[in-house]
């Protein structure tokens, strides 16, 4: 059975290109980075050339790239050990009620601290307005955090706004770049934190990166080693920081290409369900949001229902983050959004630069007969 794949926003497939030029840093140049002789030395410079590349494509000079193993932790290390090497200045958190569970639980572990969280709601088109994100940031704050795009809808969030907000109240603003890397341009001007995953933009699973300017203070996440400047101890995935610098590179150099590609098989993915099934919606704002992402409201469905459906006739689609597919609930974004009954219904189909416009009509046709048939169980 043919598989269709249109879960891009979960992972994606590794770049060939990618894998060559991870596979030397597998084999034959395999040393230790922290070792002192030629095989060690010759990984460390692989990972420093890896650093100034993806700093370079997502900071600029003016920071800090520390390597991690996936934006969750990234997310994590940001939040915890920002707010704890800060702690004197506030216990306040304000994050936005969409965020990914990796900032959300994070902040639940700081309240054991004395650290109260504030959630700001988006509203129903799924934007974080840079006016809502002033009220809550009136009291003070260490930390705020509103992600760049939303891992569940693709709707983009206005940043340089609301890292505009943040600097008025001298508040440091975080933002989970990791649906957007690849995908968008990101650089250093609208935030003080950023964080990236590989496996996102055709890179490698297991390596990530977290990103901060210059002069922010953080709390180690691993003691022990040297490794990224004594601030996470731990031996370097050498070549995942390898594959993670290739793959963004490929992916900004690919991207205004790509995404004119996906952008077309959305459209005729949508075209094809819409004139095929009716009571079907799409969720959030449709101008601001990733071209790949296409997230539907099915009336009288159940989406975990559609999706395993769907995997039966081999069509690959989830009902949100991958990092909470267990829970059986509502999607907590999209009940933030208004949602009430019509978020058990919903649907995530996300795009990727492999697909193909029959592969978008096949799953339209598919799609629209799964939803005829369970309508009429």
């Amino acid at each position: 059975m043919d598989i269709i794949y249109l879960d891009h926003a979960a992972t994606t497939p590794l770049d060939k290109r990618v894998f060559a030029a991870m596979r030397p840093y597998m084999e034959e140049q395999f040393g230790n980075a922290d070792s002192r002789y030629s095989l060690g030395r010759s990984s460390s410079l692989a990972v420093l050339a890896a650093r100034d590349k993806i700093q370079s494509l997502i900071g600029g000079a003016g920071g800090n790239l520390y390597f991690t193993s996936c934006g969750s932790e990234a997310n994590s290390w940001a939040l915890k050990g920002l707010c704890a090497a800060n702690r004197s200045k506030s216990k306040r958190i304000v994050l936005s009620a969409i965020e990914h569970p990796s900032l959300l639980k994070a902040a639940e572990d700081m309240a054991p601290f004395g650290f109260e969280t504030e959630l700001v709601c988006p509203d129903s088109s799924g934007i974080v307005r840079p006016q809502a994100l002033e009220r809550a940031l009136e009291g003070g704050a260490a930390f705020a955090g509103v992600m760049y795009v939303n891992n569940e809808t693709g709707v983009i969030q206005p940043v340089d706004e609301l890292y505009d907000v943040c600097k008025k109240h001298n508040v440091f603003y975080f933002c989970d770049c990791v649906q957007a890397a690849g995908s968008l341009p990101i650089d250093g001007s609208f935030a003080d934190g950023i964080s990236i995953s590989a496996h996102k933009f055709y890179g490698p699973k297991g390596v990530g990166a977290l990103w901060l300017k210059k002069g922010a203070k953080i709390s180690r996440l691993v003691s022990g080693g040297q490794q990224e400047s004594g601030m996470r101890g731990g031996t370097t995935n050498v070549a995942g920081v390898v594959g993670m610098a290739e793959a963004l590179a490929l992916a900004c150099e690919d991207m205004a290409e790509s995404q004119r590609h996906i952008a077309t098989l959305r459209k005729i993915f949508l075209a094809e369900l819409f004139a095929a099934a009716d009571g079907v919606r799409p969720v959030g704002d449709m101008l601001n949001r990733l071209p790949c992402n296409a997230n539907i409201a099915f009336s009288g469905c159940r989406g975990e229902e559609i999706m395993f459906a769907l995997d039966r006739l081999g069509v690959c689609v989830s009902t949100g983050s991958a990092c909470s597919s267990g829970a059986s609930k509502p999607s907590p974004v999209l009940l933030a959004m208004g949602l009430s009954e019509e978020a058990s219904s919903c649907v995530r189909f996300t795009f990727g630069r492999e697909n193909t416009e029959s592969e978008a009509v096949r799953a339209a046709v598919a799609v629209a007969a799964v939803v005829r048939s369970l309508r009429n169980k």
